[in-house]
């Protein structure tokens, strides 16, 4: 099993997909999307998040200059 994160044509993710995509746990990524760090839209009772959304995301962290 690899963990290296394969390229994706999807144009919305699961919770857990986006979490995976991320190397972040779920909880963390609802905890994003509670506090409005991280859109999403919703289907019925669903929770989809955008791929653009993901690297937007990843694209604003800054790194910790020690």
């Amino acid at each position: 099993m690899t963990t290296a994160v394969k390229p994706t044509n999807r144009a919305l993710f699961t919770v857990k997909d986006a979490a995976e995509y991320l190397s972040f746990s779920r909880s963390t990524v609802y905890e994003l999307m509670a506090a409005g760090e991280l859109p999403y839209v919703k289907v019925g009772r669903s929770r989809r998040i955008r791929l653009a959304e993901l690297d937007a995301f990843v694209a604003q962290l800054k790194p910790l200059n020690h």
